[in-house]
């Protein structure tokens, strides 16, 4: 006989939780959702089956990872979102991403089948580069989701500074548990401001995968520990309404318990076997006799879904999550999910990139009522999922952007630059300035600094404009005669100081700079940082750009022209970065008025459509102003103007048909080459000399020689320092890796030599550091009679 009393079948028909939406609602998201599980495996599936691939390369897409955020991502578009609202969507959710934005009439069905052709869907979410709405551009891990956080933060500085500007909603990140690995998130998560800002909401994606493996250790407190401690409000989503039904019942404290203390390998291979062996692998060997019972009266099939049902797939509990967020601080929800929910791939360690078969694609266009012959079909017209696709399609229907009024920004400026500066301390006195002479566009600009606006030079401009901040501070120094730097914060102000981290001052420097585009109010962003740490920031700031955000980023100092600093402060290879990176233009200028007019140049094409990004490169070294030799006739120097904004100009006046030697030189080192020009000079050797403000314009203008379409004023600036018919040896010297200049060497076909810094330096003085180099005086007199053969 047997010993125990019948088992007790159990319903686990979904219920909800108090103040979500009807059921009849759930039902209908829930058919949206899997619509949406269709489409995104459809684009996927065609992109890599239904296209002629001669090339054998692979097209990929990421099935199971767009799966595990599906009915996050229909909960939200579906039910929650505003017009005002800014979504950043994980990179590998691509595919779900169109697959919405199609249902709700924002993408052609023309584009179902282009993932990752020409002209097509992007690889990942692109906001310059796809044909359907894209807030935020990610696909670099970890800077996607904080880019809504900067952008949250940019459109609180643009109300304080224009209260007139649109409004805008919740800043809502979608990102992937293994994004939390990168550092990224948390200098970002730990910045002191962001605490305030409650219309962050981040929703984590925590399926427990990353691209080669099951994680084996998530430690899920401690992240959220470590948001707690930055003031962000914390929500987890663990289990779903329906298998917490069952927690509720005999045996259930001990299921549950089991289920959360089940390694992650333990639990995603469960998801694996069959679904009569789901109860043994729970009960294991130490089950009680309760949850036996439990589970013997729980069909295997409805086991299955019971043990999937978490918190980041149940669509009420997570619309009752979003009314539980507090609107004073940042919020991220912790949404447990399965890789792959809904697909044969789920949970499998190797899903990452996983197609399913083409049966499998016919089992889901099955499970999803499409007829495999017409995958884009749309709902039928009658239906509640398509009046509630319509209805939101209208409702997320956003104004037209209308741009700033036109800001001339002056061509020059008023200042005579007499007495002997540098380039850094120069961009202050500009900056002064440009509040006195050009009002309208120092109102645009804003700067940023991480920690190091007084040692860059901004403590002037500072104490005309302020320091910006998310709310009011009080000045505690404010009585202080003794102060030099006025630190008043406030949301009036217009510097923007972030803690030391070089990372999170290019990211906020691109979405400020792509205000202009959002909400329709240009901003000229101005970041300094040192030189030696371009390379730690230039892959977020490169993303900022490819998403559309224009700026001005000054390193200085640069170089080893900051000689005492020796080897741990020089920057060798930041011109070669600058010459590369697209959409962006990169400056060197010497003197104080080049500076000027390529700063002004640079300020004209941000925040403007077809704009573009500037990168200079600044020193600390006082320079003797007389050796720019400025002409003293106004024809003249506007010529001098043009041609310094061009890329460069010559600074000896003599008939380059009579040169015997071109000393071409970059930024602090001009007093050498000019010095060096005039030994030769002493010599009998006629040496011309060519100041490069900006190699990378030069190089642009070598390049386009020849090429078909419309030339502007300056492109034929490489002739003009380098006529054609008269050849002459080369020496370039600057202070940076020497191959930054050695194109020249093809503009007429000279012998050159180049002259720069390649090795690692030490702590020196100015004169020692230029010799140890070999970008002094003599190297460059030396370098010009070898060429000439003395």
């Amino acid at each position: 006989m047997d010993a125990h009393p019948p088992v007790e079948s159990h319903d686990l028909t979904p219920h909800l939780t108090d103040g979500a939406s009807s059921p009849a609602d759930l039902e209908v998201l829930r058919e949206i959702s899997q619509r949406v599980l269709w489409l995104s495996s459809a684009i996927i599936n065609v992109a890599n089956r239904g296209r002629e691939n001669t090339s054998g390369v692979k097209v990929g897409g990421h099935q199971a990872s767009s799966a595990s955020m599906i009915d996050i991502m229909v909960s939200l578009w579906f039910s929650e979102l505003t017009q005002h609202d800014r979504v950043s969507v994980k990179p590998h959710a691509s595919p779900a991403l169109h697959a919405i934005n199609h249902l709700l009439g924002d993408l052609d069905p023309k584009y179902l089948t282009t993932l990752r052709a020409k002209g097509g869907l992007q690889s990942y979410p692109s906001r310059r580069k796809d044909p359907d709405t894209v807030d935020f551009s990610t696909g670099s891990v970890g800077i996607g989701p904080t880019a809504a956080l900067w952008a949250a933060m940019s459109h609180r500085y643009v109300k304080s500074r224009f209260p007139e500007a649109p409004k805008a909603g919740r800043f809502i990140s979608l990102l992937g548990d293994a994004e939390l690995d990168e550092g990224a998130i948390w200098e970002a998560v730990a910045d002191p401001a962001v605490a305030c800002l409650g219309e962050l909401l981040w929703i984590v994606d925590l399926n427990r995968q990353s691209l080669d493996r099951v994680v084996p250790d998530i430690q899920t407190q401690r992240l959220q520990g470590m948001f707690e401690a930055a003031g962000w409000q914390v929500i987890t989503l663990k289990w779903g309404s329906t298998i917490s039904r069952l927690f509720d019942l005999p045996g259930g404290d001990e299921l549950r318990t089991r289920l959360e203390e089940m390694p992650n390998e333990e639990y995603q291979r469960m998801l694996r076997v069959a679904p009569d062996e789901i109860a043994a692998r729970i009960v294991g060997e130490t089950g009680s006799q309760a949850l036996r019972d439990l589970l013997s009266g729980i069909d295997p099939a409805t086991l299955a879904v019971a043990v999937r049902d978490l918190g980041g797939h149940d669509i009420g509990l997570l619309l009752d999550a979003y009314r539980t967020v507090d609107p004073g601080r940042p919020t991220v929800i912790f949404a447990y999910t399965v890789k792959g929910r809904g697909l044969p791939t789920e949970g499998h360690p190797n899903n990452h990139s996983a197609l399913i078969s083409e049966a499998q694609m016919l089992e889901l266009a099955a499970a999803s009522g499409v007829d495999p012959e017409d995958p884009w079909a749309p709902l039928p017209a009658d239906s509640a999922a398509a009046a509630l696709c319509r209805a939101r399609g209208q409702e997320l229907t956003r104004d037209a952007v209308t741009p700033t009024p036109k800001i001339s920004v002056p061509s020059a400026m008023t200042r005579a630059h007499r007495a002997p500066i540098s380039t850094q301390a120069a961009l202050g006195r500009f900056l002064a300035d440009l509040t006195r002479e050009a009002p309208e566009v120092a109102g645009r600009v804003v700067t940023c600094s991480p920690d190091v606006a007084s040692s860059t030079n901004l403590g002037g401009w500072i104490n005309k404009t302020g320091v910006w901040s998310v709310n009011d501070r009080r000045d505690w120094f404010a009585d202080d005669a003794e102060r030099v730097l006025k630190w008043a914060e406030g949301t009036h102000g217009q510097h923007i100081e972030l803690g030391i981290a070089e990372v999170n001052l290019v990211c906020l420097l691109g979405e400020l700079g792509a205000t202009w585009s959002r909400w329709g109010e240009r901003l000229i962003p101005i970041a300094t940082l040192y030189d030696p740490f371009i390379p730690r920031a230039l892959e977020p700031w490169s993303y900022g750009i490819y998403s559309g955000g224009q700026s001005i980023i000054i390193g200085t100092p640069s170089g080893v022209t900051l000689a005492p600093e020796g080897g741990a402060h020089q920057s060798i290879y930041t011109p070669s970065i600058g010459l590369e990176q697209p959409e962006c233009i990169a400056w060197e200028p010497a003197f104080a008025q080049d500076l000027e007019w390529t700063m002004l140049a640079a300020m004209e094409q941000v925040g403007v459509e077809g704009g573009t990004s500037s990168y200079f490169r600044l020193t600390t070294r006082p320079l003797p102003q007389e050796l720019a030799n400025l002409p003293e006739d106004p024809t003249l120097l506007e010529r001098r103007r043009r041609h310094a904004v061009a890329g460069g100009y010559r600074l000896t006046h003599h008939d380059p048909a009579t040169e015997q030697v071109t000393l071409v030189g970059v930024g602090a080192i001009m007093p050498e080459v000019i010095r060096a020009a005039e030994l030769l000079g002493e010599q009998g050797i006629t040496a011309g000399v060519v100041c490069l403000t900006s190699p990378d314009l030069v190089f642009r203008s070598f390049n386009r020689r020849g090429s078909v379409g419309t030339r502007s004023e300056g492109d034929d600036i490489v002739d003009v320092l380098f006529p054609e018919q008269h050849r002459a040896p080369i020496v370039t010297v600057m202070d940076g890796h020497p191959h930054t200049l050695s194109y020249l060497a093809g503009v007429r076909g000279d012998r050159i030599r180049c002259l720069g810094v390649s090795e690692f330096g030490q702590s020196s003085s100015l004169e020692d550091a230029y010799a140890l180099h070999g970008i002094d005086t003599a190297a460059v007199v030396d370098a010009a009679l070898g060429l000439l053969g003395r």
